[in-house]
């Protein structure tokens, strides 16, 4: 491939192509997630809930335990 304007087109394609695979591998990652949810569904399980304590698991201890001091805060302000 030619080099145009400074820019080589071979090496642009790999880049391209590269980007290219790495999407095609998340959206299958993506699919197989989204199969684990429905199954956990079929199972009796909420899937927000799932979500929401993948959510918590990925926060560092320290950060999770100041959100859930405020939220403690925040509903005991509302009456909750």
């Amino acid at each position: 491939m030619a080099e145009t304007t400074g820019i080589s087109g071979e090496r642009l394609r790999l880049y391209i192509e590269r980007i290219e695979r790495l999407e095609e591998e998340k959206k299958a990652l993506s699919d197989d997630i989204r199969e684990i949810y429905a199954e956990a569904k079929g199972g009796g399980f909420d899937v927000k809930v799932l979500r929401h304590i993948i959510r918590l698991r990925k926060m560092d201890t320290s950060d999770r335990n100041e959100m859930e001091h405020i939220l403690e805060v925040y509903k005991s302000a509302l009456g909750m």
